[in-house]
């Protein structure tokens, strides 16, 4: 059925906008897109001819709602991952993603889609490997990022029980790589955190072969234009509403990504990074300190329902999304 759709876009310029924004420029089904941005940018620039800009930010709720008028579909992507003092991230982490919600259902928007994480999940000793959307979101111990989504993701339930016109979907992506990637610059664990400042401007490989010990920690990456695919499928209502997990086929080790990176790895067991992640996070930690808990426990989700209910299809494998990162 062909349709005729207002899309709605906060943080259409960061690593998701990037995977969805070229999708929705090329689907029939999409009329009009309107991309809100605290920071002005030219569509145009970008062949999106299909877009308008609106200069907003989301913890202004007059802004957010002006912008959404007539809006189908609002699809929020703005989040600070790092960055700035915990009181302003919360402010528009939190606060900002339920004015997003609130504008979507004063509009009469049908469908509200929001870019979470397998943070969510946490990092818990009892979260099973291949975890699937039963499993119950639960805030981590220390780390911010994850607490904030989790909470959001109760907050947004609560939202939506309230307004059952407006279909909430949540995407849980793991690490997103890709040309515009912005989230993965520098995680590199433990005995390999030298080497983030080598990869504070992005992953690219080292000049010459560095042997490292290298735990082997299992994970999982996605492609920004896979998440754009999955956020498209959203839009245009390819499946019920609700929570899906995504990643790209194929769960890595630490040791994969150090070999791409021309790391001769030194491989040892990744059992006792993790008890010592979490040793470590039972101290004070500073903000970039809390990022040591995602090494605690494997966070790895299964994609299924993604697949057979909303009908995504990975087209990059996680080994493919950091190969192409690194080619770009």
């Amino acid at each position: 059925m062909t349709e005729s759709l207002t899309v709605a876009v906060t943080g259409p310029t960061g690593t998701f906008g990037y995977g969805l924004m070229p999708l929705l420029q090329a689907d029939p089904r999409v009329r009009k897109v309107v991309g809100i941005a605290r920071r002005p940018f030219d569509p145009s620039a970008e062949g999106w001819d299909k877009m308008e800009y609106r200069r907003g930010d989301v913890r202004d709720e007059d802004a957010l709602r002006e912008a959404f008028a007539g809006a189908d579909v609002v699809v929020h992507l703005a989040f600070l991952i790092v960055g700035g003092k915990k009181d302003t991230t919360r402010a528009i982490n939190i606060q900002g993603t339920l004015n997003a919600f609130r504008a979507a259902a004063a509009a009469g928007a049908t469908r509200f889609v929001y870019a979470s994480s397998v943070a969510a999940y946490g990092f818990h000793r009892d979260n099973p490997v291949g975890m699937t959307e039963d499993w119950p979101t639960r805030p981590a111990d220390k780390l911010f990022y994850a607490q904030e989504k989790a909470e959001l993701e109760e907050l947004l339930q609560a939202e939506a029980a309230r307004h059952p016109e407006l279909g909430l979907y949540l995407l849980r992506p793991p690490v997103v790589l890709g040309p515009h990637t912005v989230g993965g610059k520098a995680m590199l664990p433990g005995p390999l955190a030298p080497l983030n400042k080598h990869l504070q401007n992005g992953f690219r490989r080292l000049p010459v072969p560095v042997p490292a010990v290298v735990p082997d920690l299992p994970l999982q990456f996605i492609h920004e234009d896979d998440v754009g695919r999955a956020l498209l499928q959203c839009v245009v209502a390819a499946g019920p509403a609700g929570a899906y997990n995504i990643a790209g086929d194929g769960v890595l080790s630490m040791v994969d990504v150090a070999r791409e990176l021309r790391i001769v790895p030194i491989k040892v067991s990744g059992r006792p990074v993790q008890k010592a992640a979490r040793a470590i996070t039972r101290l004070p930690l500073p903000s970039a300190g809390e990022w040591v808990e995602a090494f605690s426990h494997p966070a790895i989700m299964d994609t299924t329902r993604a697949k057979e209910v909303l009908g995504w299809e990975p087209q990059f494998t996680g080994l493919e999304a950091l190969q192409d990162t690194l080619k770009g």
